[in-house]
């Protein structure tokens, strides 16, 4: 089966099963609702019944913003003009390549969000494996069953990124980016140089999200115990099907750059009442629900691929894991 088919299995098995997004845009939702109370309060408690609120609420007033972030302190630091519309996207992106550090209440919350995805993934790999509908006791069986298999594994990637972001980051652009710029006097190189250490770096890391996401789809599929195994099943399985696997990691990747562009395209500018105020909401929900989609798609053409590939389909994972 062409990676091309595998991704097009993928798209069935995640069409397939619309409670699995239904759950996970739930669950995000309730990650950041509290996030988003605290800083509702915050601006509620500025603003008041002032003019100003009049003016936020027709509107960006970047002065207000200017002034609320000036006197802030923790989450209200986050309100700038930067996280307005689709301009988020490119500060969180900014953020994470650059490994600038978010307030506590942010990494608390990123903390259990990667807890809950850690969670839910099994239980989200074995619904794609088996490709057929469980109960949803079934499916939190499963998520259980592998919880800490998964987490063990968990700890071995925040190990690897901790090395990519904690080491290796500062290294290109604090020590080797200055270097290669040293007597470079046009702006454009400079930035030319800085791009091809970002791009260095992106695959890097995709290089170690490929290994890590196939090795959860190997310890799930196979029923796998040790991680460290499952890691080396996850290597050797790239190794054997490179095409495959990087192609179908790449048309993911390809979708994920589409649904930003879509975002981008689309995404209010900030400001507004009444009916503008739900259409942005409603614009943003859908983004997330996309970007949710993506990321199911992932696992799911990567369980097709696995199994396409090693023989495992769903009918022997159904029977190998049992009704639910």
């Amino acid at each position: 089966m062409s990676p091309l088919r595998v991704w097009r299995d993928g798209i069935r098995r995640v069409v397939s099963a619309p409670g699995i997004l239904a759950g996970v845009w739930l669950a995000t939702t309730l990650v950041s609702l509290p996030l988003t109370l605290a800083i509702r309060a915050e601006i509620s408690g500025h603003l008041g019944r002032s003019l100003a609120a009049d003016a936020a609420a027709r509107g960006m007033n970047y002065e207000w913003m200017q002034e609320f972030t000036g006197q802030a302190t923790g989450l209200g630091t986050t309100l700038r003009p930067t996280i307005v519309g689709f301009a988020g996207v490119l500060d969180n992106l900014s953020a994470f390549m650059d490994n600038v550090q978010r307030p506590s209440a942010v990494a608390a919350a990123s903390g259990v969000f990667v807890l809950l995805w850690v969670f839910l993934s099994g239980g989200i790999i074995d619904r794609y494996a088996r490709d057929q509908a469980t109960r949803a006791s079934g499916f939190l069986s499963a998520c259980g069953a592998y919880f800490f298999r998964l987490f063990r594994l968990a700890i071995v990637t925040a190990i690897v990124y901790g090395l990519l972001f904690g080491a290796l980051q500062p290294w290109l652009f604090t020590s080797l980016y200055p270097q290669l710029i040293h007597g470079v006097e046009v702006e454009r190189t400079a930035f030319i140089i800085r791009a091809g250490l970002y791009l260095v770096f992106a695959l890097l890391l995709a290089a170690a999200n490929i290994v890590f996401d196939y090795a959860k789809v190997r310890a799930v599929v196979e029923d796998r115990r040790s991680m460290l195994v499952a890691l080396l099943a996850s290597w050797r399985f790239i190794r054997n099907n490179t095409a495959g696997a990087i192609g179908v990691y790449l048309t993911n990747v390809v979708l994920f750059a589409a649904t930003l562009a879509a975002y981008a395209f689309i995404a209010p500018s900030g400001g507004g009442i009444g009916v503008m105020v739900w259409a942005a909401f409603v614009i943003g929900q859908a983004y997330i629900a996309g970007r949710l989609c993506v990321r199911l798609l992932f696992w799911a053409s990567e369980t097709a691929l696995v199994q396409n590939r090693l023989g495992r389909g769903p009918e022997r994972a159904a029977l190998r894991m049992g009704g639910h």
